[in-house]
């Protein structure tokens, strides 16, 4: 079907997808024909019978027999491409096409839960002067920086595949995704000096969390300084 229906810059989506049969096709084809197909799986946490193999095995749920899936068949069309491909001897790829690159078989699961943001169900009469500090992290306790740089990316409508990796900047851990489309740092404590360094990144978006400026003077620095070194950067905190 996928050889049928498809070109290899095609984008599957498969919202029953069981034991993730259809990742491995994609990634199969990709091997084959040296497209970058990409696919998104969709399954819900179905708990397995307890009687059946899969469950024995330690899967609880068919969603964690598909996410194994996908880990072997990819280990399994890797080793199988280097085989035909690479040179043993001086391991040198041997193919004609220089674009034939071996096929990317990394993946990213992404689960539905509540919003990171605090519940507040209080009327303002229901609240005192001493309730104010409670509030002062809009964030709930139990999110993690990563937690929210997903949720930014689809406030934002940026592609979750997208590659992210992390750098630090004036000792504060900073997610930047695809290079220059964002920058989000959700350390608490960043100053002026961070900002700075920051800024002359140009990133097309940069958030940051609420609670992470030391003062109100520093945030509306902040916001002067990216003005001034980038002025084309969207700031945003949460």
């Amino acid at each position: 079907m996928l050889e049928h229906g498809t070109s290899p810059d095609s984008l599957i989506l498969d919202f029953f997808s069981g034991s993730a049969t259809t990742a491995h096709a994609v990634m199969q084809l990709n091997a084959e024909d040296g497209g970058k197909r990409r696919h998104i799986m969709i399954q819900i946490p179905e708990p397995c019978d307890e009687k059946s193999e899969a469950f024995k095995a330690g899967y609880k749920t068919i969603a964690e027999i598909g996410k194994e899936r996908i880990r072997r068949a990819g280990i399994k069309i890797l080793e199988e491409w280097r085989a035909k491909h690479v040179n043993p001897e001086n391991l040198k790829l041997e193919t004609e096409n220089s674009n034939f690159i071996s096929p990317d078989t990394g993946f990213r699961v992404i689960k539905i839960d509540s919003s990171n943001m605090a519940d507040v169900y209080y009327q303002p009469d229901e609240l005192n002067q001493n309730d104010l500090a409670l509030h002062v992290d809009n964030l709930k306790p139990d999110r993690t920086p990563a937690d929210l740089l997903f949720q930014v990316l689809l406030d934002w409508g940026v592609d979750f595949g997208l590659p992210i990796y992390e750098e630090i900047i004036e000792g504060k851990k900073v997610f930047f995704v695809d290079d220059d489309t964002l920058a989000a740092c959700f350390d608490v404590g960043l100053t002026e000096p961070f900002f700075k360094a920051l800024a002359v990144r140009s990133p097309l978006r940069a958030v940051f969390r609420d609670a992470s400026f030391t003062s109100d003077s520093v945030k509306i620095n902040t916001e002067q300084l990216f003005r001034a070194l980038s002025p084309h950067t969207e700031v945003r905190s949460v």
